[in-house]
């Protein structure tokens, strides 16, 4: 695993390591994909890192890429409501993971297992433009995505109890991220059988839509990516 395959790439854990100290930290990770992030806290924490995701299809894979990785604990929960007791964690990492409807719940879940003066490092992807046009609303309801706009994201931030200790435009990772899409399905549909195309058919033609309408329409002018480290009040 050498790089972070999600939007924010790798620069978004590197910003928040040169600012928060993580050694003897209990952190949790939440998100799909972010086993590079869980890897590079855990062995910075030098203790257990908790990771969680959504979906089965993701606990799998978290597995199967971390299988020998015995300092990190993988589990299914649903990032509102999750196992976990009243302030259990000093730093809680998300990357484009909590950018959904479900936004407002995720995060007074998160402030309720996260310490006093915890620290949440978070990626949002966000609106640059107040009109979305079509495609773009195409690949927001594809990845069940529901950004805020770049102006509302620190005061949503302030309003929920967080204060804020650092942010960094990351816009420019989108188009590495899509791009990087679309060269790893290249690759993989060469490495499919027919049968196992036909299988992820749908999920290939998405990766592919959502890759090509981005690139090639200029995604960039209407979505990019904040991210914050903050601080619980």
């Amino acid at each position: 695993m050498k790089t972070a395959f999600l939007p924010g790439t790798e620069k978004q854990l590197s910003f928040f390591a040169k600012q928060i100290q993580v050694k003897n930290k209990r952190i949790l990770v939440i998100g799909s994909a972010s086993e590079f992030a869980a890897e590079k806290l855990q062995k910075k924490s030098t203790i257990k890192l908790d990771l969680i995701v959504e979906d089965y299809a993701s606990l799998i894979n978290s597995k199967v890429i971390l299988e020998n990785n015995s300092n990190i604990i993988i589990r299914l929960m649903d990032y509102s409501i999750t196992d976990f007791t009243d302030k259990t964690f000093d730093i809680i990492y998300a990357q484009a993971s909590v950018s959904t409807e479900n936004r407002t719940k995720i995060v007074k879940e998160i402030k309720r297992i996260l310490k006093p003066e915890g620290i949440f490092c978070v990626g949002e992807i966000v609106a640059l433009s107040e009109k979305i046009p079509g495609f773009i609303s195409d690949i927001l309801d594809s990845a069940a995505l529901t950004p805020l706009n770049q102006n509302e994201v620190n005061s949503f931030y302030s309003e929920r109890g967080f204060s804020i200790l650092e942010e960094k435009n990351l816009n420019e990772t989108l188009i590495e991220y899509y791009s990087f899409n679309k060269d790893r399905l290249a690759e993989t549909k060469e490495q499919l059988s027919e049968q196992e195309k036909s299988y992820y058919k749908k999920l290939l033609n998405r990766i592919s839509h959502e890759s090509n309408a981005f690139l090639k329409q200029g995604g960039e002018k209407y979505l990019g990516f904040k991210t914050l480290i903050l601080q619980k009040k």
